[in-house]
């Protein structure tokens, strides 16, 4: 069970409170520190599922744990960035993209219980919208609200800004295509009278 992969899963979920906590400091670089640790997170989740793969050491716990970890941080960092942005139009894709995971997670576990799981199992769609998920609340975490002297050097923040909100716009585009996709295929299964 305590596999290199696992423990990796497992530091995952340890580092949401630290996360958490980062954030909300009373210090210069809470954006940084967070988005830094949001980063650690991110690279570890493809870190441990190529760990898996490479070394055959896939098992039921870290397909079960591996998810988990991955729905905590992003839920936890999307209540953040809606607590700290307090817009709508960050909010809103929040509860959509919130609103999906839990879907598709009450979804595959339905599918499961009726031994055709694989239905619905990740395709390139929820790969896509995953990256641009984590680049947009990495993007959206660590917005530089400091004065720089010259606007030359403020350009650079600009463009990380607006790619932010392009990926956290097309994560949200992309949660809805793949929640319909999902839903489509199990649409078989769902009105099914067995």
């Amino acid at each position: 069970m305590w596999t290199i992969p696992n423990q990796i899963t497992v530091f995952r979920i340890i580092l949401i409170p630290v996360f958490v906590v980062i954030f909300y400091l009373p210090i210069s670089w809470n954006q940084f520190g967070a988005f830094a640790v949001f980063w650690l997170a991110s690279v570890s989740d493809g870190l441990d599922g190529y760990l898996a793969r490479r070394l055959n050491q896939s098992s039921p716990f870290g397909a079960f744990i591996d998810p988990v970890a991955d729905k905590l941080m992003v839920v936890c960092s999307l209540v953040m960035i809606s607590e700290h942005y307090g817009q709508w139009y960050v909010t809103v894709p929040a509860a959509i993209i919130i609103s999906r995971e839990i879907l598709v997670s009450a979804l595959r576990e339905f599918m499961s219980s009726r031994g055709v799981r694989d239905v619905i199992a990740v395709s390139n769609m929820g790969k896509w919208k995953t990256a641009c998920q984590m680049l947009g609340i990495m993007g959206l975490i660590w917005y530089p609200d400091y004065d720089v002297p010259l606007v030359l050097f403020d350009f650079p923040h600009i463009i990380l800004n607006v790619a932010a909100w392009i990926f956290y716009a097309v994560a949200t585009v992309l949660t809805i295509w793949s929640l319909i996709s999902y839903l489509k295929a199990a649409w078989p299964e769902l009105m099914s009278k067995k």
